[in-house]
């Protein structure tokens, strides 16, 4: 694929999502949802540079399926999505938390804002280990 023409951005993340539950946010240092939030922005970053991706400002799609051990994951889909929408969000807008512990994985972004979702689909499939697809699409013409 041209990377100039990437439409949409798929990758796998080993492991649950992060969790959007609490007022702390995820991306703070020290939080109990560090190691996921670390992982989701590795596997994206590696996505990105795979097919030339760069942040979107268009209308987005996101695709989530939960690949659970027992068929139910700890957590459930709205706070799952509220996660990985925000972790996937540009980070550089004005804040008042520092995110240095990321290092170079602050600067991971696939679009502006999580306002930019305007088409969901979220499922669960029962698997031997956790781990979750995400994948982001560009919507025309919405």
């Amino acid at each position: 694929m041209n990377p100039a023409s990437a439409l949409e951005l798929a990758f796998d993340v080993a492991g649950w999502p992060p969790l959007k539950n609490e007022a702390k946010s995820m991306l703070a240092a020290g939080h109990k949802h560090y190691g996921s939030v670390r992982a989701l922005l590795e596997a994206a970053a590696a996505a990105s540079r795979q097919v030339g991706w760069t942040m979107v400002s268009a209308d987005i799609a996101l695709d989530v399926v939960v690949r659970a051990p027992a068929g139910r994951p700890p957590g459930d889909a709205t706070n799952y999505l509220g996660g990985i929408g925000d972790v996937l969000q540009d980070k550089s807008r004005p804040t008042n938390m520092d995110l240095s512990h990321l290092g170079a994985l602050k600067e991971v972004a696939l679009y502006v804002d999580d306002r930019q979702i305007r088409r969901v689909t979220y499922s669960v499939e029962l698997a031997a280990n956790a781990s979750y697809f995400v994948r982001v699409s560009i919507l025309e013409g919405l």
